[in-house]
C-alpha cells in the first residue's frame, strides 16, 4: 500500500454541519433597526413629516421667501442648540443660556454706546464676558459637585436681574440705545446679521453660520480626541477619569462653548435690530434644550449627535412659522411644541433600548 493510500482517512468525509446556530447575542440586527439606532435618524424623519404636513396645510410655505424665513428662525435656535447639545452629551445642562444671549448683546451695546467706542470693542468684551460666564458655570459644577441644573439656575437668575437693573441704571430705560450710526457697525452687521440673494430670495447669513457650526461640531464629536472625551464624561465620568480623560477640563470647556454660542446669537440680535430689550431671553433656554432632546440627545448624557439638533431646530422653525402661514392661532405653538417634546423623549427612550439590546 502506498503512502498516499495510508494517509487516507478510515472513515468518510463528515457531513456538512450547516449554518451555525445563533444565541441572539451575535446575530446582526436588521438594517432598519441599526439605522433607527442612530440618534439623528428619528428626528430627520420627524422633521420631514412636519415639513410635508405644512407644505400641504399651508401653501404659502412653498414659496422661497417663506422657506427662507423658516430657515432663519431655525438658525437662530440651531446655533445655540448645537453647544447645548454637546453639553448634554457631556452629561450637563445650562439653564442660563437664554438670558446669556441677551447679556452678551447688552454688554456689547452699552459698552460701545456709553463709552463712544468702536462697536468691535464692545463685541470683543462681550465675547470675553460670555466665555467667563460659561467658565464660571463649569468651574462651579466641577468644584462643588452640585447638579448643573441648580448652578445654572442660579446663574440664570443673576443674569436676568443684572440685565434689567444695569440697563435701567446705565440707559434709564429697559432697552439699549440705537448703535446703527456708530463706527464699525456696518462691518459687524455683515458678519452677524447680513443677507444674501439666492435666486431672488434673501437668505440670512445666520443660516450659513448654522450649517458651518453644525459641520464643525460633527467633526469634533466624531473625528477628534475631544469628541471621545465628551461621550466618555457623559457616559460615566468616574470611568472616564480612571482612563485618563480630563473630566474637569472637558466640562468647563463645554460650558464655555455654550457661552460662545450665546455671544454669537447675541451679536446677531444686536446688529439685526440695532437695540436690545433687557427683559428678553427668558424661556429660550428651554427651547434650546428641547431642540437638543428632539434631536436625539439623551437627558442622561453620553449619547447624541450634532446633526440631530439641526433637524430639531428646523422642526421648531417650521412649526413656529408654519402655524402663522396656515393662519392658525399662534397660541397653539406651545401645545404643538409640548407634543413634539414628549414624543421625542419617548422615541429617544426606545432608540436607547434598541441601541443597547443584545
Amino acid at each position: 500500500m502506498s503512502m498516499a493510500q495510508k494517509a487516507e482517512p478510515a472513515v468518510g468525509t463528515p457531513p456538512d454541519p450547516g449554518p451555525k446556530e445563533s444565541d441572539g447575542r451575535t446575530a446582526e440586527r436588521p438594517l432598519v433597526l441599526r439605522m433607527l439606532a442612530r440618534p439623528e435618524v428619528g428626528v430627520f424623519l420627524g422633521a420631514l413629516a412636519v415639513l410635508v404636513f405644512f407644505l400641504v396645510a399651508a401653501p404659502a410655505v412653498r414659496q422661497g421667501s417663506s422657506m427662507a424665513t423658516v430657515l432663519y428662525q431655525s438658525s437662530t435656535i440651531g446655533i445655540m442648540a448645537l453647544p447645548v447639545a454637546l453639553l448634554m452629551i457631556g452629561g450637563e445642562f445650562d439653564l442660563s443660556s437664554g438670558v446669556a444671549v441677551v447679556s452678551s448683546a447688552l454688554t456689547a451695546s452699552m459698552l460701545s454706546y456709553q463709552l463712544t467706542l468702536n462697536v468691535w470693542m464692545g463685541v470683543i468684551v462681550a465675547l470675553i464676558v460670555s466665555l467667563a460666564v460659561g467658565a464660571f458655570n463649569g468651574w462651579m459644577v466641577v468644584r462643588t459637585g452640585l447638579p448643573s441644573f441648580l448652578v445654572t439656575l442660579g446663574t440664570f437668575l443673576i443674569l436676568q436681574g443684572l440685565n434689567l437693573a444695569v440697563t435701567k441704571l446705565v440707559t434709564g430705560n429697559v432697552a439699549t440705545d440705537d448703535i446703527s450710526d456708530m463706527d464699525g457697525f456696518d462691518q459687524a452687521k455683515k458678519i452677524f446679521a447680513s443677507s444674501f440673494d439666492v435666486g431672488g430670495v434673501q437668505v440670512k447669513i445666520t443660516v450659513v453660520w448654522w450649517l458651518v457650526f453644525a459641520a464643525l461640531a460633527t467633526w469634533v464629536l466624531l473625528r477628534t480626541k475631544y469628541g471621545n472625551w465628551i461621550f466618555a464624561v457623559g457616559g460615566n465620568k468616574d470611568s472616564a477619569r480612571a482612563v485618563g480623560v480630563p473630566v474637569n477640563f472637558t466640562k468647563i470647556t463645554l460650558f464655555m462653548a455654550v457661552g460662545f454660542g450665546a455671544w454669537f446669537v447675541g451679536m446677531h440680535q444686536l446688529f439685526a435690530f440695532n437695540t436690545v430689550q433687557s427683559g428678553e431671553g427668558v424661556g429660550q433656554e428651554l427651547i434650546y434644550i428641547a431642540a437638543a432632546v428632539i434631536g436625539g440627545c439623551l437627558l442622561t448624557g453620553g449619547y447624541g449627535s450634532a446633526i440631530g439638533p439641526v433637524f430639531g431646530a428646523f422642526m421648531f422653525g417650521m412649526v413656529n412659522q408654519g402655524i402663522v402661514y396656515a393662519g392658525w392661532n399662534p397660541d397653539w405653538f406651545k401645545a404643538f411644541l409640548g407634543v413634539m417634546l414628549l414624543g421625542a423623549v419617548l422615541i429617544n427612550l426606545w432608540v436607547q433600548r434598541t441601541a443597547t439590546r443584545r
